[in-house]
């Protein structure tokens, strides 16, 4: 089993909670959420972000508007539905859940 393999696994677990909690703060360009993400090594491949982002859009989670832009063609800018925010609130909780589970795991293991 490659390290890295489940490294990518437990970023793209992660990934749709991510960008909703990018989005949630504002219009925002997909670049800059790409950069965001790889800045914070989440994630480092464009054609991953677009397919999700289409897939949050149809589940009504997201929307989008397009904007004029001086220097080439209109931009989308996302934004969190009301949905989407209810569900990013359930999101965070789980996180939250996860994140203590997981170090109760770990410090039991460390105490042995």
């Amino acid at each position: 089993m490659k390290l890295e393999n489940t490294q990518i696994q437990m970023r793209k677990g992660i990934l749709e909670f991510c960008i909703l909690q990018i989005i949630s703060r504002g219009e925002v360009y997909a670049s800059d959420m790409l950069e965001e993400l790889t800045s914070a090594k989440i994630m480092v491949v464009e054609g991953t972000l677009y397919p999700l982002l289409t897939r949050l859009r149809k589940a009504g989670l997201v929307d989008y508007k397009w904007v004029e832009s001086n220097s080439g063609p209109p931009r989308k800018y996302y934004t969190i539905t009301s949905a989407g925010s209810e569900f990013l609130a359930s999101l965070k909780t789980t996180w939250q859940e996860l994140v203590n589970s997981t170090s109760q795991i770990i410090s039991n293991n460390n105490s042995k």
